[in-house]
Order: structure tokens, then C-alpha cells, then sequence
């Protein structure tokens, strides 16, 4: 149906999706902004301006896709930088980004000590806006913002963030231009931090994942080296096991990695670009009220800045060099 025909049935654009802002005023979350997108055709999703635009809760149909934390939507002004502290405000959700200058375990680099995954899912956005319209005969719902990491002295990042579904459509569309915006080459490590729970995530849910090599983290992941597409039900003592994939692409770069469940009837499929995002890191966690995977595309392994600095894998931006990434979350019905 073109647009003037769209318009003839409806008295108000809400009737067919689109964003409502919002914010927060309980516990944890109170004085954060927020807001929902519903792209009318079952998918809802939630961008946090606050928190670095990131996307907490997310659900197809009325079915939850997403594993929450205990913390759950968390205002960043109780951010706490040292050591892991990164985790009492991570609450998870379709995507928390760790970046944009270091990531992973907590570590000394150059006399600089760094707690973990790093700061940008504390960052508030400026310039926050809704540039939802139409395109054609379609009703795009889209949201952007600029985020920015840096300190006198010190790295100078600039993130440019958009995000967008075309109503009637399932997907999400994230697109990231991060600039260095400094006078001095800066390190830039970005990683996708995407968290699936229940009811997509059960012992009926397969990973659908075709990498060009894949180790484990540590020993306590080799066990499970075999069965890193499969699952088990919530166990009371399971420790994390975590995986590095390297992952091949089609001619253009092109990689699809999915979560399906037969039984859910939902399948949702990430689909990124090897030459922006070489790596996929596995989070599985089995444990009770913990039980969560997590999907994120990286541009380096999840390992702190020293290690890959001491490696010569810590990537660089000269000054004033742009890079972008590009995810897209597609979720249907599978059955």
C-alpha cells in the first residue's frame, strides 16, 4: 500500500509504529532518557540516550528476546570505573557497546589503569534527535545522536550514532561513524555487546554461526569447545564460558550469525561486515537467574588494552580518520 492510500485509514502516524520518548523517574533508572520504538509489525525495542544509545529491552510480538541484569536500566551516574565495577550498571539488554578506547579486563596500559569493557555505555548523547519521516512510501523510525569520549590530555573519540526500522519491517539498522577528533593517533577498540535470554534463549535454541576458527578464552571454556552452538538448561553452579570466533564473509564481507528456537517460533540474525568487525566473542552463561547469551561482534579479541597493545593488535585512528560499522538485527518468526 503506497502512502496516500496508508493515510486514508489512520488519524495519527502511532497508529502505524513509531518512537515515544520518555524518562524514567524509579529506583535505579531514575532522570534517564529513554525511548521506544515499535515498528508496527511486532517488534519494540528501547534506545537509551543516556547510556550511550545503546538498546535495552527488545521483544517480537510481545515475546521477550533479551536477558536483563539484575540492575536493569540503570542511570550512568552510578558508574562506578574501577576494576569490574563496570558491572553493578550493566544491564545488558539487545546491546551494550564496550569501547571506544579500551575493553575488556581490567588492566594497566601506560601508567593509565582501566576498568572493565570500558566507558562508552556511560556516555550521555547530545544533540539527540528523532528524524523519523517518510522515505517514499515508507515510514522510517529513526533516531540519532553524537557521543563522545575524551579528556584534556588524553584520547579524543567521536561517535556518530544512527539508528533506524522501517515500520512494517523486523530489522534494526545501527550505524556508527567514530572519528578521532583529537591532535594524537588514539587507540579505538569497539565491541557489540548483544544479550539474548528467555524465552528465546532455552535448551531448544541453536546458534547458527559458520566461523573461520573458533578457541576458547581460557581453560575453563575448553570443555565446551564442541557445543558452542547448543544449550542447556539454567544450572545452579555453571561458570561463563567464553569463545573467540574469527569469521569469514561473502565476496562483499557480508556475515549472518543467528539465534533460532524452534520451539519460541523466533529466530533473530545479525548480519555485519568482517572488514569492520573481524571477530565474534561468545558470552554463555547457564546459571540460574544468569542465563543469558551474548553476541558481540568485535573489530579486536576481547582482551584488555596491554595485552593487545603488548601483541601489536591494538588498532589506531590518526587524527581526524573516520571509520564506520554497520549492524543489522533481523527477527522472524521461525517455525
Amino acid at each position: 500500500m503506497d502512502k496516500s492510500e496508508k493515510l486514508k485509514y489512520i488519524g495519527n502516524l502511532s497508529q502505524q509504529g513509531g518512537c515515544r520518548h520518555y524518562t524514567l523517574n524509579d529506583g535505579w533508572g531514575r532522570g534517564l532518557r529513554a525511548t521506544d520504538i515499535n515498528t508496527g509489525s511486532g517488534l519494540q525495542y528501547t534506545v537509551l540516550p543516556d547510556r550511550g544509545m545503546d538498546i535495552s529491552l527488545a521483544s517480537f510480538k510481545g515475546m521477550n528476546l533479551v536477558y536483563l541484569t539484575c540492575n536493569g536500566e540503570t542511570n550512568p551516574a552510578y558508574y562506578e570505573p574501577e576494576g569490574i565495577g563496570w558491572l553493578r550498571t550493566f544491564a545488558a539488554g539487545l546491546l551494550t557497546t564496550c569501547g571506544l578506547t579500551y575493553l575488556g579486563p581490567p588492566c594497566e596500559d601506560g601508567g593509565e589503569q582501566l576498568g572493565l569493557h570500558g566507558r562508552f555505555s556511560t556516555l550521555p548523547a547530545r544533540q539527540f534527535s528523532d528524524l523519523s519521516g517518510w522515505n517514499g512510501n515508507d515510514y522510517i523510525c529513526r533516531v540519532s545522536g553524537i557521543l563522545e569520549e575524551g579528556y584534556i590530555f588524553g584520547n579524543k573519540l567521536r561517535m556518530e550514532r544512527d539508528i533506524s526500522s522501517v515500520c512494517g519491517q523486523n530489522m534494526i539498522r545501527i550505524t556508527d561513524r567514530i572519528t578521532n577528533f583529537g591532535s594524537a593517533p588514539s587507540p579505538y577498540t569497539i565491541l557489540y555487546h548483544m544479550n539474548f535470554g528467555y524465552p528465546l534463549l532455552t535448551e531448544d535454541a541453536e546458534l547458527v554461526i559458520d566461523p573461520l576458527d573458533s578457541s576458547p578464552r581460557d581453560a575453563n571454556a575448553v570443555p565446551g569447545i564442541k557445543e558452542f552452538r547448543n544449550f542447556i538448561k539454567p544450572q545452579q553452579s555453571y561458570k561463563e564460558q567464553v569463545f573467540f570466533h574469527t569469521m569469514k564473509g561473502n565476496a562483499r564481507g557480508e556475515t549472518t550469525v543467528t539465534l533460532q528456537n524452534k520451539q519460541a517460533g523466533v529466530a533473530v540474525s545479525m548480519i555485519f561486515n568482517v572488514n569492520q568487525l573481524p571477530y565474534i566473542t561468545e558470552w554463555k552463561m547457564m546459571g540460574y537467574g544468569e542465563y543469558v547469551l551474548g553476541i558481540e561482534p568485535c573489530n579486536v579479541l576481547c582482551k584488555s588494552r596491554k595485552a593487545l597493545r603488548d601483541e601489536n593488535n591494538l588498532p589506531m585512528l590518526q587524527p581526524g580518520e573516520s571509520t564506520s560499522n554497520v549492524i543489522e538485527v533481523l527477527v522472524n518468526e521461525y517455525i
